[in-house]
């Protein structure tokens, strides 16, 4: 049996930079000499790239909340066993995009269903698998939602925003061993050193 790798996931609202600061974090971990695999939710699958399809067309708009939450759900749940997993038993360091804080932040504070059904739901989707690591990028939405297309998540509004932020935060507060804030208001390449030492830091335990 290898040695298991290490999970670690980028959260944030949307415009926050997660996507690439994530793709800086995995080149400089495989010019490092690590195995990594870089991954995102939703859309990590080929099923679950119709799912996304499905979740973010703005056409959708008589789509219902809890609706959307199974869908995210689904998504998480195949990924994980298609993709995440295997990863980790080959000994990859996983480095996704979104994970389970995105559904407690955006549906759970966002669209104020709670955060305690959903978790479970995703507790029983992914079989209790958690991140070691969590960065969540901060940053006032204000600043970053100038940056993002429109899709029918994005299209929501500043307030809505405003409450996933919030959620985000307070998910951090709970659970400080897990997650760690990075201001994502300073440059790109202030934001990728802060990242890197929290991972090397990480890392090293």
């Amino acid at each position: 049996m290898g040695v298991r790798g290490r999970f670690l996931s980028f959260e944030g609202i949307d415009g926050v930079g997660k996507s690439t600061q994530a793709h800086r974090l995995v080149e400089r971990l495989q010019s490092d000499g690590y195995s990594v695999l870089h991954t995102r939710e939703p859309g990590g699958t080929a099923i679950g790239a119709k799912i996304r399809r499905l979740l973010l067309d703005p056409n959708h708009d008589t789509m219902g909340c809890r609706t959307e939450v199974l869908l995210y759900a689904a998504d998480r749940a195949q990924h994980v066993h298609e993709v995440i997993l295997p990863a980790l038993n080959r000994g990859s360091i996983v480095v996704c995009d979104r994970y389970v804080d995105s559904s407690l932040a955006y549906q759970g504070f966002g669209l104020e269903l709670g955060a305690e059904s959903i978790q479970t739901i995703n507790d029983w989707g992914t079989a209790h698998l958690v991140p070691e690591l969590t960065l969540l990028l901060d940053a006032e939405p204000e600043t970053t939602l100038v940056r993002v297309g429109g899709d029918r998540i994005e299209t929501r509004t500043l307030e809505y925003y405003r409450k996933v932020r919030e959620g985000f935060l307070t998910i951090a507060s709970e659970a400080p061993a897990r997650v760690v804030v990075v201001n994502a208001m300073l440059s790109s390449d202030r934001v990728a050193d802060d990242v890197w030492r929290i991972v090397e830091t990480w890392l090293s335990r």
